[in-house]
């Protein structure tokens, strides 16, 4: 007979805490930490923040009889066969249910902020590239893939998405994160959740909150914001995810806020998320994030201060291993020093969660669904993971190249160049021209681990883009030249690019430039394919823990553009990289540049069809491209001061503005109309503008929609994204955008503790192809009447867009 536990007709909630109060304080404890199989086997690099330094050999027939609440990247802490890999999950599984006396196994987590983080994996394009997208439906699509293949393979939970809004492009993690306005990143971020949670998989935001604001861009530095910025940048994206993405569980960040670290924040983690947003899921800690308030942040002197201060904060769950939850907590709990009643509340959402997941359930199977197939159902013999778990199917290669492709950005074009001529004869040039890691972020199997193990191959087919454009126009003649040495430090053996460049080592850098000179002015157009190569904690140029000093082209990459546009032949820059740089110095000189950010496995062919015409480009800036690379940080939702003024020798004005990108066709936008000139300020209207495709192209725009708000009780930004459509158009087509736009939208935190206001007054709604002044199109104004408005997390937050 089932227990109380087991029971699927009671709630989740009974039957956790049925199981709760039959267990013991170890047992208990046993479910608030997870255990990291393989990682001590690893002698390489970090992957995680000192992890060599805090990590301790864990005793697992030690832990089993009181059970184990997490296992970490079973998948992503060394290369192993998809199969082999979900067959050695099931029996670890297996072992830990058999080893505590409930039978409960592990819930198993996995990165996958750029698809499954496992060898053999489809590799999506980086968070960056969805915000380039403007494409919530596509990303939520792309996530929904990824979810059930995690959920194939016996995982639970997807470390993603990051939801850091990047306020200085020099942060390495800048890759990581869906772009600069807080706007952009709630509605791209939500959508990916949704498609997490839909496939069963539970979604965890990351970080929780203010990681990306550290100073001076640098990882894990300490954040100096005030109240109000937090309220309106920082924490809406979260707040969204929460409400209307669903998600289960919730990342601490590494950094303090004025002193105060994340994962010891009693206000952030329990007061706002919980008693205010009204989150039910789990608080994970961020990789040794606990013992770093012992060790980094140095506000608890003992292991055991540090877990009862991230317990009593609102952390539940200590990751990625045990180390300050496990007897540590324990003796602080038996020396009365922490309420066992916090452990209650931790273990009860941990074990909520299992219920949700069916890990309690009479029947649970460790087998993953992959596993259980009938054989006929398998894959091939051959294929990535086959029989029976390809990671890398062609449907999901399908949706991976579409991402690809919507997020290459146009960002210049002076007409006579793109698209490339069939038969042009065409100089790729550049060290990322001929290498997959052009392709790949830092938070990729390939840059991730792959680098560690330089004797295995990628695992899947990553073409580059000098074989794609071959491949692309197969009647033109297509030379490359490397040009200079790959960006990134040097010496590192383990990199697979640094193999790719073995052939180039011998050369002087002066012989390499004199090389890529003549490539150049041999051909009618010159392709320059520059850009950074990631890596982690200083491993590359871009990535976690690769912090810029300033925004130029890393290493001699400026040298080489500088010598490929005096040849004299056309130059198109193409630009694979984490982040944007500065590229003032060059805006008159190129005949095009195009900007891709670490794209995917499939970006070698989406950029090249960019390049032939074959795609039109559809992607908009996730983020400002500066002219010069000082005057950072900056973006572009700036209060008048914060923009070019006489009182500052210092323009901050960027080249390309956030939502900037150009297509190979023309479109005309039609005077708008809205339903109302006067809004309550509890009301809304609905705007409606028509956009017609005028070029000889099938294309898509992309119509933004901003708010200005003329006078305000606080200083706010000129100009704030609060809407946005994709409008796919054939030649002559037009289309008609609606924009439901609630007064809601018009709030802002008029007070230091966050309350928000929708005050009367007049109000400018902006239809726009990006955030400068030049890139409007036209204006609507609106008053707000009635009485001031207070409120909450309840507001409408989104401005539903339709095409019609």
């Amino acid at each position: 007979m089932p227990q109380p536990w087991q029971d699927t007709s009671l709630s989740a909630e009974d039957r956790a805490a049925a199981l709760l109060s039959s267990m013991t304080l170890e047992e208990k404890l046993a479910q608030l930490v997870g255990v990291w199989p393989g990682s001590e086997a690893e002698e390489g690099e970090d992957v995680a923040p000192l992890q060599h330094e805090v990590s301790e050999t864990v005793d697992l027939d030690g832990l089993l009889p009181h059970g184990v609440g997490q296992l970490t990247r079973p998948f992503g802490t060394a290369p192993v066969e998809p199969a082999e890999g979900a067959a050695a999950l099931a029996r670890l599984q297996t072992r830990i249910a058999a080893g505590n006396r409930f039978g409960i196994p592990a819930l198993a987590h996995e990165e996958c902020l750029t698809g499954f983080f496992a060898w053999r994996a489809t590799v999506f394009p980086t968070p960056l590239a969805w915000g380039a997208s403007f494409d919530p439906a596509l990303v939520g699509r792309a996530a929904e893939l990824i979810g059930g293949s995690l959920r194939s393979a016996g995982i639970h939970q997807g470390l993603a998405p990051v939801l850091d809004v990047v306020r200085d492009a020099r942060w390495g993690r800048t890759e990581e994160s869906i772009g600069e306005d807080p706007y952009l990143v709630a509605t791209i971020g939500t959508a990916y959740v949704r498609g997490l949670e839909s496939a069963g998989i539970v979604a965890t935001l990351k970080h929780f909150a203010g990681y990306s604001a550290s100073r001076g861009g640098r990882n894990h530095a300490p954040v100096s914001i005030g109240p109000r910025e937090l309220a309106d940048v920082i924490l809406p994206p979260f707040e969204l995810a929460v409400r209307d993405g669903g998600a289960r569980s919730v990342m601490h960040s590494y950094n303090d806020i004025d002193g105060v670290p994340s994962a010891a924040n009693p206000w952030l983690l329990t007061e706002l998320l919980r008693d205010t947003w009204g989150f039910t899921g789990t608080v994970v800690a961020d990789y040794f994030g606990v013992s770093f308030l012992e060790l980094a942040h140095r506000v608890a002197a003992t292991r055991g201060d540090a877990a009862g201060l991230a317990l009593s904060a609102g952390v539940d769950v200590e990751l990625p291993a045990v180390r300050c939850f496990g007897t540590p907590l324990r003796d602080a709990v038996r020396a009365g020093e922490v309420d066992e009643a916090l452990v209650d509340r931790a273990a009860l959402r941990v074990l909520r969660q299992k219920c949700e997941l069916g890990l309690l359930d009479a029947d649970w199977s460790p087998t993953p669904s992959a596993l259980a197939e009938p054989p006929e159902s398998a894959g091939p013999a051959g294929t990535a993971g086959a029989p029976g778990l390809d990671l890398d199917p062609p449907g999901m290669r399908a949706v991976a190249r579409e991402l690809a492709e919507e997020s290459v950005v146009l960002l210049a074009d002076d007409g006579d160049v793109l698209p490339l001529a069939p038969d042009a004869r065409i100089a790729v040039v550049g060290p990322l021209a001929d290498d997959p890691a052009a392709m790949l972020g830092c938070y990729t199997f390939p840059r991730h681990v792959g680098v560690e193990h330089p004797e295995l191959p990628l695992g899947i087919e990553v073409p580059t883009l000098f074989a794609a454009l071959r491949a692309e126009l197969p009647g033109a003649r297509v030379t490359h030249a490397e040009g200079c040495a790959a960006p990134g430090p040097a010496g590192f053996a383990g990199d697979p690019g640094a193999v790719a460049s073995a052939g180039a080592a011998a050369l002087t850098a002066e012989s390499r430039l004199a090389q890529a000179a003549r490539t150049a002015a041999d051909a009618d157009v010159c392709v320059a394919v520059l850009g950074d190569r990631s890596g982690l904690f200083g491993r590359g140029t871009s990535g976690e823990g690769c912090d810029a000093a300033d925004l130029d082209l890393p290493g001699d990459q400026g040298a080489l553009l500088d010598t490929l546009v005096a040849t004299g032949t056309p130059v198109v820059l193409v630009l694979f990289t984490g982040r944007p740089y500065a590229l003032g110095r060059w805006s008159r000189l190129l005949a095009a540049a195009v900007q891709a950010f670490f794209p995917g496995e499939e970006g070698g062919p989406a950029v090249a069809g960019v390049l032939s015409g074959r795609v039109n480009p559809s992607g908009r800036l996730p983020v400002s491209v500066p002219y010069a690379s000082g005057g950072q940080p900056w973006t572009y939702a700036q209060p008048p001061l914060g923009l070019r003024g006489d009182a500052s020798s210092i323009d901050p004005t960027p080249l390309f503005p956030f939502g900037h990108g150009l297509s190979y066709t023309s479109f005309a936008w039609e005077r708008p109309e809205a339903d109302a000139a006067e809004v309550p300020t509890d009301g809304e209207t609905t705007v409606r503008l028509t956009v017609r495709n005028t070029g000889d192209r099938a294309g898509t725009e992309v119509v933004q929609l901003y708010l200005h708000d003329p006078v305000a009780r606080i200083a706010r930004p000129v100009s704030r994204l609060i809407g946005y459509a994709r409008v796919p158009l054939r030649p002559g087509e037009s289309a008609e955008v609606h924009f439901a736009f609630h007064a809601d939208l018009a709030s802002y935190p008029l007070r230091a503790d966050g309350t928000r206001v929708v005050e009367p007054g007049a109000l400018e709604l902006r239809l726009a192809s990006s955030s400068a002044d030049s890139g409007v199109r036209h204006t609507v104004p609106l008053t707000l009447t009635g009485p001031e408005r207070t409120v909450d997390h309840r507001r409408r937050m989104v401005c539903e867009a339709r095409v019609k």
